[in-house]
């Protein structure tokens, strides 16, 4: 692993510049170095060989950072972390104040529009959040050298029952309440089972920012997911049941971690939209990251895109045989409809711990 003296933020920040050669992106290494560090907030300043201090759910490990690799056809890939930033003394009210202290300061420097935050914070952030995060961070570098920022926001911040209500108000705010019938009709259909888990912003010009809305589908099959994605045109069914079961090795259905929809909202939509992602948890469904990667790389196939950068990006975080461990490939997602179909791929930091590869077979 690392030298115990080590911190995990210049482990992470190691981690990002290796990943950043890999793909091609090393011209935006001081930039993306410089965003992350100070999105993983004083509380990343620790040594690795401490107890993870905060148990953020961002990984399993409880690492609070998560890369991904996202790939389309014809285009250069683009770097992504998830990132939960962490007060020098962490906790859930603490760690929401360090990240909008982070805001400030990357609203100056990035040139942040927060316009469509401010219509909604007071939905998502309540002066005592409650659920698994209150705010978390997306980083995206892309080969055009800008990079971009969006938030997560909890559904959850005022309860599971408040869920709902709270993601019709807030696309009410955002002047996509006609959209919210449809997206309840085609994800929130079996009760109790689907539930919305992510809110998500873009912190860009409005005419260019998408606002997202996530479903996790607790225990669903193909077909579940397949009518959740009709509410987006331009949807692939076959294709979208073809990968799911190439990620679960076979039909049936996902009942460990939860298979995760995301609808995409663009300007100008306002009664659907635009983009439809499925998120699978992969690691939830083999034995070891060699697995993993074997049915990565067949989704990649059957997508039609060029493997390549998605070997070289793992080549570049990986610190052991992917046969000792699971986890490292946390999820693989599909992207259809607008704004770039492709494929995105999930790994995980192991700052803190690897996860032993299980020793039995996955039913399927």
């Amino acid at each position: 692993m690392s030298a115990p003296a080590v911190s995990l933020h210049d482990f992470a920040i190691g981690q990002l510049r290796n990943l950043l050669r890999a793909v091609g992106l090393a011209d935006s290494a001081n930039t993306a170095t410089k965003l992350l560090g100070e999105a993983l907030g004083p509380g990343c300043r620790l040594p690795l060989s401490a107890v993870p201090h905060w148990p953020s759910f961002v990984a399993d490990d409880h690492s609070p950072v998560e890369f991904s690799v996202a790939l389309a056809q014809n285009e250069r890939p683009a770097v992504r972390m998830i990132v939960e930033s962490l007060a020098e003394q962490p906790g859930r009210q603490a760690n929401l104040a360090a990240a909008l202290g982070v805001l400030d300061r990357l609203a100056d420097r990035h040139d942040l529009r927060l316009g469509q935050f401010d219509r909604v914070r007071d939905l998502f952030l309540p002066d005592d959040p409650q659920g698994a995060f209150a705010f978390w961070y997306s980083l995206i570098i892309q080969p055009s050298g800008t990079p971009g920022v969006k938030v997560y926001l909890n559904p959850e911040a005022r309860g599971r029952d408040s869920a709902t209500g709270l993601v019709a108000e807030a696309l009410a705010r955002l002047g996509l309440d006609s959209a919210f019938p449809v997206v309840a009709e085609h994800g929130l259909r079996r009760e109790g089972l689907d539930r919305f888990s992510f809110f998500a912003l873009d912190l860009t010009d409005e005419n260019r920012a998408r606002v997202k809305t996530y479903v996790s589908h607790d225990g669903a099959m193909a077909a579940d997911v397949v009518r959740a994605a009709a509410a987006t045109p331009d949807v692939d069914p076959a294709l979208l049941a073809d990968v799911c079961e190439l990620a679960r090795g076979g039909d049936g259905a996902f009942t460990r971690r939860p298979l995760m929809s995301s609808y995409t909202f663009l300007s100008g939509d306002t009664d659907r939209p635009s983009g439809y992602s499925l998120y699978i948890p992969v690691r939830d469904y083999v034995q070891d990251d060699l697995e993993a990667c074997a049915r990565v790389l067949a989704i990649m196939a059957r997508c039609g895109l060029d493997t390549t950068p998605f070997v070289m990006a793992l080549a570049s975080l990986v610190q052991r045989p992917l046969g000792d461990g699971v986890g490292l490939i946390a999820h693989v997602s599909l992207r259809l409809g607008r704004p770039k179909p492709g494929v995105s791929v999930y790994l995980s930091s192991e700052a803190y711990d690897v996860t032993p590869p299980r020793t039995t077979a996955l039913s399927v």
